[in-house]
C-alpha cells in the first residue's frame, strides 16, 4: 500500500475534507432523485452480508463453513475455457463445490470429476446451500431440480426460509452495490475532474465509461426495490414488476460492458507511472473504500449485470405457482436473460464492424458510403459468375453483409487485390432459385443458377456457382441474412455513428502500415504454462485469465468461420 506521506502531495486541504456547497462536510448518504435519503455506511453493509462485499471474491467465512463439514457451492457467472489441466473449466450456470477458498483470487472446486484451480471472480456463491446435493456438480436443468426438491426433505429449512435467503441476498447485494457505484463517482470520477492536468476528458470518458449513468438508473432501481421488500417477511416481497419496469434501463449496460477493455487497458497505461497508481490510492483512502484496486470496482458492473438472471433463477425455484409474483418472477428472469442477450449481440457486433472497417480498407477503388454506414456483419463470401443479358459472363468475388452485397473483382496479375465493383440492396431484391437446363426468360442454358429480382423494379441479376454445394451456401446465406436483419430489428441492434466513426478512423490508421486487407483471426495469446501442483493450498496459478464476459444467454448464431478464411480472398497486400 502506498503510503499516506506519498499521497498527500496530490491533495489540497479542500479537496481532503470535500467541503460541500453549504460549508459542510458532504454526507455519505444515498440520495435518490426526489431527495429521499438512505444511509448505508460500510459498517452496516458488512454486518448484513459480509459475503457479498467483495468485488471479484466471496472468500469470508467459506473456509469455516467447509472446516465444519458444511457443502459450500458457487455458480459460474462465466464460461471458464481453458487448456490446462491445473485450472477447472466450466460454462456460465454450472454450480461447482468449493473445497479451499484462502486465496481470494483462485479457489479449489470440483465439477462432476475433476478438482482444481478455478478463478474466484467467475463465480458466486449460491445463497442456499443447504439445499444443494453432495455432488454439487450439475448445472441448471431438470436434474438439478430433482435434486433440489429431495434435498429439501433432508433440511430443515422450509421453503419460505429459502425465499426469504434469496430475497435478502438481492437486496443486500443490490445495496452494496450502490455503495461500490457511489465510492467510484464520488470517490474517483469527481476528484480525477479536479486534476485536468493529470486526465483528460477523452481518458476519463474511456476509463469510467457510462458509469454515472448506470449509477443513477440503479438509485431508482434500488428505491423501487425498497418499497416492495416487506421487512416483517421477506418471503412475501414481490419484487418481480421492478425488474419488469426496469428492463428497457439495463440496456445502458450494454455501453458499458462494451467499454470495459478498453477501459482496462487505459488504466494500466497510466497505472505504469507512479505518479496515478499514488493518485488513485488517495482516492480510495480518502473515500473510506474497502482494499480493492480501482479496476476490481470498475468490474462490478459487468458482473452485477450476469448476476441479476442467476439471482432470478434462485428466486423462481423457491416462488411456488400460487405465490402472487411468481408471473412476474418468471417473466423477469427471462427479460435480464434477454438483457444479457443483447449485450452479448452488441459486443459482438463492436467486434465485427473492426473487422468489416479493415476489410473496407483493403479493397482498392471503394467508391459511395461505408459497409459500416448500413452493415455490421458479414454473412457469407465466395466466388460467383454473373451472367449479364447479352450472355456474357463476369468472374466476381461478392461478400454478404447484412442489407446489402459486395462485388468485387480479382487483380489479374495480383491476384490477392480486390477492386470495388458495386454493391446491391438486399432489402429491394427477392432470391429466386433457377432449376438446371435452359432458361426461357434468358434464352440460356445454365446450371446452379439463382436470381436476384428487384421488388421496385423489372431488373434482374443472375449468377452462377461453380458447384451445387456452393449454391445451396448461397441460398441458404440469403435466408441466413434476412433472417438476422429481422432479429436485429426486433432486439433494437443499433451500433452508434461514434462507434462506426471510430472503427473506420482505426482502420484508416492501420492501413497506413506495411499491411491492407485481411489476414487470418487474430490469434490467441500464448499460454502461461503453470507450475507443478503439489500442494494444491500453496501453488496457485500467478496469472488472472481473461475473462468471457456474457456468456449467460447463449447467443443464438454461432460464431462465423468466413473470418477464418478471408485470407484466401483478400489477403494481405504488400
Amino acid at each position: 500500500m502506498v503510503a499516506r506521506g506519498e499521497i498527500a502531495r496530490f491533495w489540497s486541504l479542500e479537496s481532503l475534507h470535500m467541503v460541500s456547497s453549504d460549508g459542510g462536510a458532504e454526507s455519505s448518504a444515498l440520495v435518490d432523485d426526489n431527495g429521499s435519503e438512505e444511509d448505508f455506511s460500510y459498517e452496516e453493509l458488512c454486518q448484513a452480508n459480509p459475503r457479498y462485499l467483495q468485488p471479484g471474491g466471496e472468500q469470508l467465512a467459506i473456509n469455516e463453513l467447509i472446516s465444519d463439514g458444511s457443502v459450500v457451492c458457487a455458480e459460474a457467472l462465466w464460461d471458464h475455457v481453458t487448456m490446462d489441466d491445473q485450472e477447472l473449466g466450466f460454462k456460465a450456470g454450472d454450480v461447482i463445490q468449493v473445497l479451499e477458498a484462502s486465496n481470494k483470487d483462485w479457489w479449489w472446486g470440483r465439477n462432476e470429476d475433476k478438482e482444481a484451480w478455478f478463478p474466484a471472480s467467475f463465480v458466486r456463491l449460491r445463497v442456499n446451500q443447504e439445499e444443494l446435493p453432495e455432488g454439487c456438480s450439475s448445472s441448471h436443468g431438470e436434474e438439478q431440480d430433482e435434486d433440489t426438491s429431495k434435498a429439501r426433505h433432508k433440511h430443515p429449512e422450509s421453503q419460505q426460509q429459502m425465499r426469504t435467503n434469496v430475497i435478502q441476498e438481492i437486496m443486500n447485494t443490490e445495496r452494496v452495490y450502490i455503495k461500490h457505484l457511489k465510492d467510484i463517482c464520488e470517490g474517483y470520477i469527481r476528484q480525477c475532474r479536479k486534476h485536468t492536468g493529470m486526465f483528460t476528458v477523452a481518458q476519463l470518458a474511456t476509463i469510467f465509461g457510462n458509469i454515472e449513468d448506470i449509477y443513477k438508473f440503479q438509485r431508482k432501481f434500488l428505491k423501487d426495490l425498497e418499497k416492495q421488500y416487506n421487512k416483517e417477511e421477506p418471503h412475501l416481497s414481490e419484487i418481480g414488476s421492478c425488474f419488469l419496469q426496469h428492463q428497457e434501463g439495463f440496456a445502458i449496460y450494454s455501453e458499458y460492458c462494451n467499454n470495459h477493455p478498453g477501459a482496462c487497458v487505459e488504466l494500466s497505461n497510466l497505472m505504469k507511472q507512479s505518479k496515478y497508481r499514488h493518485f488513485f490510492e488517495a482516492c480510495r483512502l480518502l473515500q473510506q473504500m474497502i482494499d480493492i484496486a480501482l479496476d476490481g470496482f470498475l468490474l462490478t458492473p459487468v458482473q452485477k449485470i450476469c448476476k441479476y438472471p442467476l439471482q432470478l433463477a434462485e428466486l423462481l425455484k423457491y416462488t411456488t405457482q400460487e405465490h402472487s409474483d411468481y408471473s412476474n418472477i418468471k417473466a423477469a428472469y427471462e427479460a435480464m436473460k434477454n438483457v444479457a442477450c443483447l449485450i452479448n449481440e452488441r459486443k459482438r457486433k463492436l467486434e465485427s464492424i473492426d473487422k468489416i472497417a479493415r476489410w473496407q480498407v483493403s479493397i482498392v477503388g471503394w467508391e459511395g458510403l461505408d459497409i459500416l454506414d448500413r452493415s455490421s456483419e458479414l454473412i457469407h463470401s465466395g466466388e460467383l459468375t454473373r451472367i449479364t443479358r447479352q450472355g456474357k459472363s463476369q468472374q466476381r468475388v461478392f461478400f454478404l453483409f447484412d442489407h446489402q452485397l459486395v462485388s468485387c473483382k480479382k487483380d489479374l496479375l495480383r491476384r490477392d487485390m480486390l477492386y470495388y465493383k458495386g454493391r446491391m440492396d438486399m432489402d429491394e431484391v427477392e432470391l429466386v432459385d433457377v432449376e438446371d437446363g435452359r432458361d426461357r426468360d434468358w434464352n440460356l442454358s445454365m446450371r446452379n443458377a439463382f436470381k436476384l429480382v428487384s421488388r421496385t423494379t423489372d431488373e434482374v441479376h443472375l449468377f452462377c456457382a461453380r458447384k451445387q454445394e456452393d449454391k445451396a451456401r448461397w441460398l441458404q446465406a440469403y435466408a441466413d441474412e434476412r433472417q438476422r436483419v429481422q432479429e436485429d430489428q426486433q432486439m433494437g441492434m443499433e451500433i452508434s455513428e461514434n462507434q462506426k466513426k471510430l472503427a473506420m478512423l482505426n482502420a484508416q490508421k492501420a492501413g497506413h502500415g506495411k499491411s491492407k486487407g485481411y489476414g487470418s483471426c487474430p490469434a490467441a495469446p500464448p499460454h502461461q504454462s503453470l507450475p507443478p501442483i503439489h500442494q494444491r493450498h500453496i501453488t496457485v496459478p500467478t496469472s488472472i485469465p481473461q475473462q468471457q464476459v456474457f456468456a449467460l444467454a447463449e447467443p443464438k448464431r454461432k460464431p462465423s468461420l468466413f473470418w477464418h478464411t478471408f485470407h484466401k480472398l483478400t489477403p494481405f497486400r504488400k
